[in-house]
């Protein structure tokens, strides 16, 4: 086996939706890195055969016996699933499955035998269902591995969108945004474009919470109480932050050419722009976690599951950042 080649774990996420599938659709093609993909094996197995691709399952004991991914061969970490699966059937009865293919994907992470995580999407809805309180990959992640401030980023392109607050809903966002939550996010992304990104001095471009960022206090005073005094300290301390910047031009071509990352202050301000301009081929990474981990940037899709229709080229932009990032880190 060829040591030097990242090993990336990849979880198949929630079995009911496309997960199976894309997992199944990489599978078919031959890449550079050792990808070892957690899940049921029968699962997988089925749902590639009910899409007709010709690929083999073989169960791998350990990260350490995943080889170099040949087209037609998926090498799987076995989790087993304890409830049948059906493409497009939500089922509580799997929840923890999928949880546990999470916390085995960070757990090999951490002790060194898989270089990062790519996930593939999971149905926050039926987790909750099960009783277990989850909002998202990126909170869940940083609970397992300790880490105080995960940072929400998805980069296609020459873009880059990071996010102050995740999964909460639009009436609770003014209130979680204080001068510590940002100073701490800002200081993550500084900190992960330099060591991760190779970003030599990371140009910050933070924008406001109200239409105009407020214009003078007239639409909200959080960009002249919260926002502002953040960004003026972190510049007194030599970091490349501008803003707060109106959310309603700061995407223009011009605009983008003076930043590096873009940091919205909620979900939907900042990702609606990245995904219309390259849906499917943008990756969600997570930053401040001691792993290495990316994401898919759409959903479980579970309408499409197990019809052919749904596509991998997000996944296959996650992997190659991924294996990238590894290797980066690996210096190689």
């Amino acid at each position: 086996m060829t040591t030097d080649i990242p090993c990336i774990a990849l979880s198949s996420g929630e079995p009911a939706g496309i997960g199976p599938d894309i997992c199944a659709l990489l599978a078919t093609r031959a890449l550079p890195w050792r990808i070892a993909v957690l899940g049921d094996p029968t699962v997988l197995d089925a749902r590639a055969e009910q899409l007709r691709l010709q690929v083999r399952i073989l169960v791998r004991p350990t990260p350490a016996e995943v080889e170099p991914q040949q087209g037609g061969i998926m090498q799987v970490l076995a989790v087993e699933a304890p409830r049948p699966v059906i493409p497009g059937r939500l089922d509580a009865g799997n929840a923890e499955y999928v949880l546990r293919i999470l916390r085995r994907g960070v757990e090999i992470c951490r002790r060194g035998e898989a270089a990062a995580l790519v996930t593939a999407p999971v149905q926050k809805s039926v987790i909750n269902a099960a009783g277990v309180q989850f909002t998202g990959h990126t909170e869940f992640l940083a609970e397992l591995t300790g880490t105080v401030q995960p940072v929400m980023m998805l980069a296609g392109g020459q873009l880059r969108v990071a996010l102050a607050t995740t999964h909460l809903p639009l009436r609770a966002v003014a209130d979680a945004i204080d001068q510590e939550l940002l100073e701490r996010v800002i200081t993550v992304i500084d900190t992960d474009l330099r060591k991760r990104f190779a970003v030599a001095a990371p140009r910050i471009l933070v924008l406001g919470l109200n239409p105009h960022a407020g214009e003078s206090g007239v639409l909200g005073d959080e960009e002249r109480t919260v926002i502002a005094p953040v960004v003026e300290r972190l510049r007194a301390r030599s970091l490349a932050v501008l803003g707060p910047a109106s959310a309603d031009t700061a995407f223009t071509a011009e605009s983008l050419a003076g930043c590096d990352v873009v940091l919205a202050m909620y979900h939907d301000q900042g990702l609606p722009v990245i995904k219309a301009l390259g849906f499917g081929e943008v990756v969600n990474v997570t930053l401040g976690l001691p792993i290495i981990r990316t994401s898919v940037d759409h959903g479980t899709a579970l309408s499409l599951a197990g019809t052919g229709k749904a596509r991998a080229e997000s996944l296959s932009a996650a992997v190659d950042l991924a294996g990238a990032l590894a290797r980066r880190a690996a210096g190689r």
